[in-house]
């Protein structure tokens, strides 16, 4: 069981970046307000399971290897005082992993202010954006359409970005993702 979640996200990571980057290390941020599961996210393409995290103050930083793809994944703590610092990390970033709760429809605008301030960033200019509508395995989530509405990723200009619908605590949604196409070449 673990071990097929490592490959789905490893997997997934693969069919995104493979040919993109060559045997270089990506670095890549996953971001998101705080409780959306951006640990969880990361320590699943790390070990291929549910590890139990309290709140990331600070960052988390793993390099995960698959096939000869290497990744240096930076996992930001989302709480108020922390995001101001997100942008310390911005240098040399391939892709930018941003991760959504999607229940939590009463922080949607800020989870939306947060992402429009850092896709202004010069340094993220050519970053892939990927975002996560985590946490679809309980009742109430939005929808990943309704989520990217939200979030106002249909009127982003000069952006690649694509969606996913995903629960990082059961391993779900990854399938798809595996299948993305569109962000293979680079913006």
């Amino acid at each position: 069981m673990g071990q097929a979640n490592i490959w789905t996200y490893s997997g997934f990571f693969s069919s995104l970046f493979s040919g993109l980057f060559g045997t270089r290390e990506m670095r890549i941020l996953i971001l998101g307000l705080d409780g959306a599961g951006k640990t969880t996210i990361l320590y699943r393409l790390q070990v291929g399971e549910v590890v139990t995290t309290i709140p990331t103050i600070g960052f988390n930083v793993e390099t995960v290897t698959y096939k000869n793809l290497k990744f240096q994944v930076w996992d930001l703590g989302g709480q108020t005082s922390i995001r101001p610092y997100w942008r310390c990390y911005y240098s040399n970033t391939d892709a930018v992993i941003y991760v959504v709760d999607s229940n939590d429809r009463d922080r949607m605008g800020i989870s939306k202010s947060e992402l429009v301030a850092m896709l202004e960033e010069e340094e993220l200019k050519k970053a892939i954006l990927v975002v996560f509508a985590n946490k679809q395995d309980m009742d109430q989530a939005m929808t990943p359409a309704e989520v990217a509405n939200s979030l106002g990723l249909p009127a982003l200009k000069d952006r690649k970005w694509q969606i996913f619908k995903t629960s990082a605590t059961k391993g779900t949604g990854l399938d798809e993702a595996m299948e993305c196409t569109e962000l293979h070449v680079h913006v």
